[in-house]
């Protein structure tokens, strides 16, 4: 059986709808913090049971039976983020797991200038010491974080961010696709992947210029300093560690850590990955 964590995610249950296409729902199980919204893939045949990362007990009982376990990584950060996949790694050992497959980041890195690559990293650690066969995806960075930073500009026309650089931007349909294709036994690799990303780096200033042959109107891209951007995100109620995370997205990019392109995420899906403009509009248009 493969086991889904994240199943009503973004991205978990784009897999699960994948794995669907490719076997009968009685080889999918998914674990999920509250069963009720998963309980359209109960109707289908989903094997579904609640899993809490806070919830050793709960993690176990979810993942037992696991030929393969996909780990969705927690939306958390620093320690709160890696003990949570600490506790699912034992869990997954306890319960027998055949292997882990988890959602890593291109740039996963114990050196980033982003926190979540960080965490990461050391998430990739816990695996390989698991004694358990083990694939760290690592995804090009999720496209939909880029439309989130355009959400102002949509009104604005102005792209006015802190100084960046190339990022491969990739969308959830393809990362899916990908996760899919190998839980399914069409592709396998043994520890950390080639970057899964989409066919090109664009810093914003190149995502002005799509934006404006997108919607039909001009975009233009202002650098605004991280201090600057600092206090206009505190101002307007932004924690924080939301805004010091923020920032050290830009720092990363600044220093290419999600630049590189690679040919992976197009093998394993047997497609050219989605370019971020056919995102874009694709988003816009709703």
């Amino acid at each position: 059986m493969i086991i889904v964590t994240g199943a009503t995610g973004k991205l978990g249950r784009r897999v699960v709808e994948r794995l669907l296409e490719r076997m009968p729902a009685r080889r999918i199980g998914v674990s999920v913090r509250d069963p009720r919204r998963a309980q359209g893939l109960a109707d289908r045949g989903v094997r579904v049971r609640r899993g809490d990362f806070d919830d050793v007990d709960s993690l176990v009982h979810a993942f037992e039976g696991a030929d393969q376990l996909l780990l969705t990584s927690l939306d958390r950060i620093g320690e709160e983020c890696v003990a949570g996949h600490r506790r699912a790694v034992g869990a997954a050992v306890k319960a027998g797991a055949g292997r882990i497959l988890y959602t890593s980041q291109m740039g996963a890195s114990h050196t980033s200038r982003f926190a979540a690559c960080r965490d990461h990293a050391r998430t990739e650690d816990l695996l390989r010491d698991s004694g358990l066969p083990w694939t760290a995806l690592r995804n090009g960075f999720y496209a939909s974080s880029a439309l989130q930073f355009l959400e102002a500009a949509r009104g604005t026309g102005d792209i006015a961010l802190p100084a960046d650089g190339p990022v491969a931007w990739t969308g959830h349909d393809d990362l899916a696709e990908a996760a899919a294709a190998i839980l399914a036994g069409e592709h396998r690799f043994d520890g950390p992947t080639p970057p899964l990303t989409g066919p090109a780096a664009l810093d914003f200033t190149a995502v002005a210029d799509l934006a404006t042959r997108a919607e039909g109107r001009p975009f233009t891209r202002t650098v605004v300093p991280d201090e600057t951007f600092r206090e206009q995100a505190l101002g307007h109620g932004v924690p924080a560690a939301t805004v010091d995370l923020m920032l050290s997205i830009f720092a990363a990019a600044r220093d290419g850590e999600f630049a590189s392109t690679d040919p992976t995420l197009a093998r394993l899906t047997g497609r050219e990955p989605a370019a971020f403009e056919s995102l874009l509009r694709d988003a816009w248009s709703r």
